[in-house]
């Protein structure tokens, strides 16, 4: 099984549980940080803390934007033989003959401990950017993690592990991979050795922490890799409460790699990071990346699957899907409604008012795709959009710009993606050729990789519920393991749990995943006390690394309930 967890984190579900109390229950919390007043309001439901938001969102002030770094901060790119010897030598063990792009821009940045946002695709390098400087950093004589390495697979969690063991050979210093689908004992034998180095999936990282085998108190480094696809995934509920377990006053040098800046990372920039600077590898120049465009070459038949499946690898968080015609926004609407997704047409047959009340749906996030005509889609300006999909090639090349400015607004990366066959491919490489833009082939997945995909989502999707449950439910569910095992050698009756998978999957994967806001919590109406947390305080702030001590709590916690 694996984390990626899209549910409501362990640690605030465990605070939704009622406990008795012989105290008058404590009363929200200020904390004050760089000037700015945070609230803490441990115990709120998810009720509360929706209502609380939407009373609160419209006048809270939003973040500043993430700045590029200026000429006069920037700092010169360094090669091998700038570094110090013992760096050196790391790259000879890890067979570095040269420094690569990432590196040379990003390495001055982190050894002089700056927050930075990485742009960097898989493969470019980015592993080694923060690797080497932990090197003069890291205590071989310290048993405790010491950095912290948030990955969104077990996968990514293994080879970047494998690197850092390569490249700390013979120092002393130990770096253990954390991830689910797994037993413990392999990874709390690690801990008790003090492995320094951490690289895990949201998920299993928390459940150490809830459970106390892991502690973040000697903590000095935070790295985000591929922080994008952790979004898209739903892992910020488990990074908040993560967020919880941080040394509220100790300085951490954090930095964030992505492969594209989509509002949403921004975002969570200034949740985690200290006044962070952008680099992006993007023609040498230090700016934020250009919209991602990329297509798919699908046949004629059966495009509308093609669709499908790639709209579940991808997980947009909000799209439009452009049709040539209005019989295809009909059609499409209708199959992406039956395979449960929330969508809703726009059309030119639509009245006035209708045509609003389906704009302020997607504007105000309660619409998800929006599939639509050229006609239809004049004029159309929905802040955050994160993607633009043409399901029909454009007419002709202004269309395609005109359809592509949809995304990627106010400064924000987005993303097209196109869907085309064979002849229509001929016609999209000229559109690109024309206006010098760079073209993303993707390969379609295939049933096996899509079957993958939901396997690992899934998993993580029920491992999220089993740690919101208290000991008493996970007593009653255990009832039902024999039941499970007979029903799984039974070919009929194994499709009955199948028709359960699939309920928790369509649930889980239609809706959006949870994403940052940038804004503080906001605080409980005057008067109002919330129920005691488990988990002591909950932290939780906006800007910057400060948490709360979270994780004696809720150990604690559990353990009330379970005695």
């Amino acid at each position: 099984m694996t984390d990626h967890d899209n549910e409501t984190s362990a640690a605030e579900k465990g605070a939704e549980q009622p406990q008795k109390q012989s105290e008058k229950q404590s009363p929200p919390q200020s904390a004050t940080q760089g000037g700015k007043i945070f609230i803490q309001a441990p115990g709120l439901t998810q009720v509360q803390k929706a209502l609380l938001y939407a009373e609160q969102s419209a006048t809270a002030p939003r973040p500043e934007a993430v700045g590029e770094i200026a000429p006069e901060d920037a700092l010169p790119e360094v090669g091998i033989d700038d570094l110090p010897q013992h760096i050196r030598d790391a790259c000879t063990r890890a067979g570095w003959a040269k420094l690569m792009p990432v590196q040379q821009k990003a390495l001055p940045y982190m050894l002089a401990g700056r927050d930075i946002m990485v742009q960097a695709q898989t493969g470019s390098g980015k592993t080694g950017a923060f690797l080497l400087p932990l090197l003069g950093r890291l205590k071989a004589a310290q048993t405790s993690c010491q950095a912290l390495i948030l990955v969104p697979t077990r996968e990514l969690a293994q080879q970047v592990a494998a690197e850092a063991n390569t490249v700390f050979a013979g120092t002393g210093v130990e770096c253990i991979a954390v991830y689910g689908g797994v037993g413990y004992g392999a990874q709390l034998d690690a801990f008790k050795r003090g492995a320094q180095i951490v690289v895990g999936t949201p998920g299993r990282v928390l459940d150490h922490l809830l459970k106390r085998s892991l502690s973040l108190a000697e903590l000095s480094t935070l790295i985000f890799d591929e922080a994008d696809r952790m979004l898209s995934i739903g892992f910020y509920p488990d990074m908040k409460d993560i967020q919880r377990y941080l040394p509220p006053r100790k300085k951490i040098h954090a930095a964030m790699f992505s492969a594209t800046f989509p509002q949403q990372v921004l975002r969570l920039a200034q949740e985690f990071l200290s006044n962070p600077g952008r680099l992006s590898l993007s023609e040498g120049q230090v700016h934020i990346a250009d919209m991602t465009h990329a297509f798919y070459e699908v046949p004629s038949m059966g495009k509308d699957r093609c669709l499908m499946r790639i709209l579940e690898m991808e997980s947009p968080e909000s799209a439009i899907i452009f049709c040539n015609t209005k019989a295809d926004v009909h059609y499409l609407t209708a199959v992406l409604a039956r395979f449960g997704y929330n969508a809703d047409e726009l059309s030119a047959d639509l009245t006035q008012s209708r045509r609003d009340q389906v704009l302020t749906s997607v504007r105000e996030g309660q619409l998800r795709f929006l599939i639509a005509t050229d006609v239809a889609g004049r004029g159309i300006d929905i802040p955050g959009l994160s993607h633009v999909i043409l399901y029909s090639p454009p007419e002709n090349p202004e269309s395609y710009i005109h359809r592509a400015g949809r995304t990627g607004r106010a400064g924000a990366a987005g993303t097209v993606i196109s869907l085309v066959d064979v002849m229509q491919k001929m016609e999209l490489l000229r559109i690109a050729r024309q206006y010098n833009i760079q073209l993303q082939h993707r390969q379609l997945p295939t049933e096996a990789d899509l079957a993958g995909h939901v396997a690992q989502r899934l998993t993580t999707v029920l491992e999220a519920k089993w740690r919101a449950k208290d000991s008493l439910e996970q007593e009653r569910m255990r009832r039902y393991v024999d039941v499970a095992r007979a029903m799984c050698q039974d070919d009929d009756q194994v499709l009955l749990l199948s028709m359960l998978l699939d309920t928790a999957y369509q649930k889980a994967m239609h809706t959006p995943p949870p994403l940052p806001d940038g804004r503080s919590r906001p605080q409980p109406p005057q008067g109002e006390q919330p129920r005691q947390q488990s988990g002591g305080h909950s932290g939780g702030h906006s800007g910057g690394h400060s948490g709360g001590q979270g994780a004696e709590g809720s150990g604690s916690g559990r353990r009330r309930r379970k005695r």
